[in-house]
């Protein structure tokens, strides 16, 4: 268990930059006391972590460090392969099909060879035609690049009650899209709603 805790903070610290031991302690789901006593055992072990005082201390990895993927038992190496060897059709819709297999052949291929090898083997042992293709609208990929830049949007533009709204997500359920708007997240707008879409060129939470 803490193996593999501490490779989840070595690749925490090696993505995300310098990192304080109170957001280690949320995303590791342990106490900060664990997160440096953790960080001691790097140390311990020869990695260049540092560790910077004061307000706007943390700590990070020095040296450029870069670690490959090493720490993955064979279950989870499998469990990867299946992951990798269905492609949602989310991702088909929002246009990001080529980009998603080329990011699963270079994930794939930033593996150790015998975890590349349980991961590539589970790919073609165990795979799933249960996903239904997400159904074609042109407003989907406008409102994906509306919400990755923060933008405003009006729905049934062309109606008697134009709404606008902040979308922070796009949702593909078992009855199509639904529109998150960050003004009223706890209600998603179903595709029906929408109407009519004009993408603003204002920004929302500037």
């Amino acid at each position: 268990m803490r193996a593999s805790r501490l490779l989840q903070l070595l690749l925490l610290l090696q993505n995300r930059g310098r990192m304080t031991a109170a957001q280690l302690s949320l995303e590791l789901e342990v106490t900060r006391r664990t997160v440096l006593r953790d960080v001691d055992a790097l140390a311990e072990a020869g990695l260049p972590v540092v560790v910077h005082r004061g307000a706007r201390g943390g700590i990070e990895l020095g040296f450029n460090y870069r670690t490959r993927l090493t720490g993955l038992s064979r279950s989870e190496a499998e469990a990867l392969g299946v992951i990798l060897g269905s492609q949602p059709p989310l991702i088909e819709a929002l246009g990001l099909g080529s980009a998603g297999r080329a990011a699963r052949t270079k994930l794939l291929e930033s593996l150790p060879d015998g975890v590349r090898q349980t991961a590539l083997l589970a790919r073609d042992q165990f795979r799933s035609e249960l996903h239904a293709a997400a159904p074609e609208d042109p407003r989907i990929e406008p409102l994906a690049q509306a919400i990755r830049q923060g933008r405003r949007v009006r729905i049934r533009t062309r109606s008697a009650s134009p709404r606008t709204v902040h979308p922070v997500a796009l949702i593909l359920g078992a009855n199509g899209w639904a529109l998150v708007d960050a003004l009223q997240p706890a209600r998603p707008i179903p595709l029906e709603e929408w109407e009519d879409v004009n993408i603003s060129a204002l920004r929302f939470g500037a």
